[in-house]
């Protein structure tokens, strides 16, 4: 393929701790899982009074020792419980604040936004694109997008995206994906012919939906399936969507645990108008995320910025290269072959001005923008490289919030 992709993720959730079960209510809380420290000792709270992950003697996220729970666990997986927050992500607190997200009433991206920020007031839209205008228009505070997840890597659509818009990543939140097999009350699982949802739900749960031996059908988010489900009282189909769902839109879940890998997490970044309306403290445990561009090379480009940081002792949580080798075709469309990347340069004189790139390399290190040894990294990336773009500096979460 001319358009590749190649990254490095330095994320501890790839990991599947040991989980300690708590239920919470319906209602939009938070349940956050420390990433560190994830051996199975007891259960304590952290500083910031989060509980850790940590087991608290329960047997481990297979079913042993558990009672059977009222709907089935297709793939021998347990329901994942993650230990309970108090409060938001990263404490931050969304009252009057209005945030844009892809999908329908009940979709994870709707979750994500309620547990990063608690309090705010969701505004659903029918694509990416369309929350990102609605940031840029002044007609929300922030947009939602997912960018990666542990089962399908980045979604290279939405950096795409990202790279097009004059905003700025303000906040991070790691979320776990649970799926549900939802139906109308009365539906019985023998009784399902037919499954809807969003494309990259139906294929996480592939193995499950071939033992069941039902057709699937992709729609554009799995809440809208729901919804569909609901409105058209669609008593041969059953929709793949979360927990809250079925409780916003009073369906009977067939099914929990439906995925084909239990550790499911997707990584969601908040984005807001420049400048950034989060202040964050020199000794803040912070993440700076960047672009940095390049016209060949990509080898000896991707060296330099790893001697950028290892030099000063910076860690880095993210290293993606994306390589168009074609190099040629216009700016339509997204990231795909053929295209170079559309990159919106900011610092042009004038109006910002839509730059193409054949080669791309996307970078989150630790520490804040206003670090001096951040800076001075970017500053000799600048020396070699064609462009680079500060996206945001954020407070870095490590935490990864569940739905149950």
């Amino acid at each position: 393929m001319a358009y590749t992709s190649s990254s490095l993720h330095l994320h501890k959730h790839l990991l599947l701790p040991k989980t300690t079960r708590r239920h919470t209510n319906p209602s939009f809380v938070a349940a956050a899982a420390k990433i560190n420290g994830v051996n199975g000792h007891s259960s304590k709270k952290s500083p910031n009074g989060k509980a850790q992950i940590n087991g608290d003697g329960k047997k481990g996220v297979n079913g042993s020792g558990r009672k059977k729970a009222a709907a089935q666990h297709i793939n021998g997986n347990d329901r994942i419980h993650l230990s309970v927050s108090t409060g938001g992500a990263g404490g931050q607190d969304g009252f009057g604040l209005r945030v844009a997200f892809q999908g329908a009433p009940g979709a994870y991206s709707e979750f994500a936004a309620k547990t990063a920020l608690p309090g705010c007031d969701t505004v659903p839209c029918r694509a990416f694109a369309d929350a990102l205008a609605a940031v840029d228009g002044g007609a929300v505070d922030r947009a939602i997008l997912p960018v990666e997840s542990t089962m399908e890597g980045t979604a290279l659509r939405n950096y795409d995206l990202l790279l097009r818009h004059d905003l700025v990543v303000v906040q991070e939140i790691n979320l776990f994906v649970h799926y549900c097999l939802l139906a109308m009350p009365g539906v019985r699982a023998a009784e399902v012919r037919r499954v809807i949802s969003h494309p990259m739900a139906l294929a996480h749960c592939g193995r499950a939906l071939a033992r069941l031996g039902v057709d699937r059908e992709p729609v554009e988010d799995t809440a809208g399936a729901v919804e569909m489900l609901r409105s058209n009282r669609m008593l041969d189909t059953a929709a793949i969507a979360s927990p809250r769902a079925a409780d916003l839109y009073g369906l009977d879940v067939l099914a929990h645990g439906l995925q084909d890998e239990s550790w499911n997490v997707t990584r969601f970044l908040l984005l807001s108008k420049p400048p950034s309306p989060v202040t964050l403290p020199m000794d803040a445990d912070a993440k700076t995320s960047m672009v940095v561009a390049h016209r060949g090379g990509s080898m000896m480009v991707v060296l330099k910025v790893l001697s950028a940081f290892s030099s000063r002792n910076i860690n880095l949580t993210k290293l993606e290269v994306i390589n168009n080798n074609d190099g040629g075709g216009g700016g339509g469309g997204g990231a795909a072959a053929g295209h170079p990347v559309m990159i919106l340069d900011t610092s042009a004189r004038g109006a910002p001005t839509l730059r193409a790139f054949p080669h791309v390399l996307y970078v989150d290190c630790e520490g804040a923008s206003h670090d001096p040894r951040v800076l001075d990294a970017i500053k000799e990336i600048e020396r070699f490289a064609v462009f680079v773009r500060v996206l945001g500096c954020y407070a870095a979460d490590s935490n990864v919030y569940d739905l149950q």
